[in-house]
């Protein structure tokens, strides 16, 4: 990471410091370990979604799919472990694996017709939410307690064994964009691809890579939140390729291409996470949470804008 890169990394760090410090102050049951654990809990199925998001907005890509793919597999995850009767690691495979063929329809069209991958995402958006709806007959299924080992806390830590899992993804995912030739073709197709593919860098399999990739991811969500709430709900994910983008955005990763950082997309989750959860412990309600939130994305957005015309 680059000088720049620890400059960035530690302003958001104090953007999350405030925000705790200005919550803890109207809330007095905020700075609790209570309070801290359970925002830990609920951020892995943002945070390996946003890590998708992450490489697929470095392409110059955009997936909007990603929340009726997290809701698809979830669904056909609800449904193996539910009507089929499979254990809940193996029908996590194959929701995962269905993520990734999703992910993979979306790169086929869009890097092998050349089609702009905004349509193609909102198309797969709409047609993935209708077969999740189909899959559960519009009903959530209720799966027990068999499936909530994975997202409960574990009593050493506070933290559950979703967010290690989320946690390795991210560590992951920086030091292949930090030390991997993968990472560097992805950061050079970003800047220029014209340039890149001059240089001999195909892009498409890359960018194919890309969104099957950001597909499984989805998935592998999905199996976090069926864990946590126990059932797999056709309505679930509904939202999430926003906070997915702002999670990236206000992580630094740049909308036109080139420049993102999975550690600072984690920050960015966190920082939304703890937004959330202390606008609703000093009790803003539902209406002005999203405003305030939206004000947030248009404020990450504004300041990306402004490091690039800096760069």
């Amino acid at each position: 990471m680059s000088r720049r890169s620890w400059t960035d990394l530690a302003a958001m760090a104090l953007i999350l410091g405030a925000l705790v410090l200005l919550f803890g102050s109207l809330s007095s049951h905020f700075l609790s370990a209570r309070t801290f654990s359970t925002i830990a809990n609920r951020i892995p199925t943002l945070a390996v979604v946003a890590a998708g998001m992450t490489l697929v907005l470095m392409v110059r890509g955009i997936d909007l799919s990603v929340g009726s793919i997290m809701a698809l597999a979830g669904a056909v995850c609800g449904l193996l472990v539910s009507a089929w009767g499979w254990p809940f690691a193996a029908a996590a495979g194959v929701a995962i694996a269905t993520g990734a063929l999703a992910g993979a329809l979306n790169g086929a069209l869009s890097v092998g017709l050349n089609v702009p991958s905004f349509i193609v995402t909102l198309g797969s958006m709409e047609a993935l939410r209708g077969l999740a709806y189909l899959v559960t007959d519009s009903q959530t299924k209720y799966l027990g307690p068999a499936v909530e080992p994975l997202s409960a806390p574990l009593w050493t830590a506070g933290v559950s064994l979703a967010f290690v899992l989320a946690l390795l993804i991210v560590i992951k995912g920086q030091v292949m964009l930090s030390h991997a030739v993968p990472g560097r073709h992805l950061i050079a197709v970003g800047s220029n691809e014209e340039a890149a593919h001059l240089s001999g860098i195909d892009p498409r399999p890359l960018k194919f890579w890309v969104f099957t990739t950001s597909g499984a991811l989805a998935g592998l969500g999905a199996v976090f939140y069926v864990s946590r709430l126990g059932a797999a709900d056709p309505n679930a994910g509904s939202g999430l390729e926003l906070a997915a983008i702002a999670a990236a955005v206000i992580g630094g990763t740049s909308l036109a291409g080139g420049r993102g950082s999975m550690v600072r997309t984690l920050f960015g989750v966190l920082i939304i996470a703890t937004l959330e959860a202390g606008l609703a412990q000093v009790g803003v309600s539902e209406p002005l949470k999203r405003v305030i939130t939206g004000a947030v994305i248009i404020l990450a957005v504004i300041a990306d804008a402004w490091r690039q015309r800096r760069a």
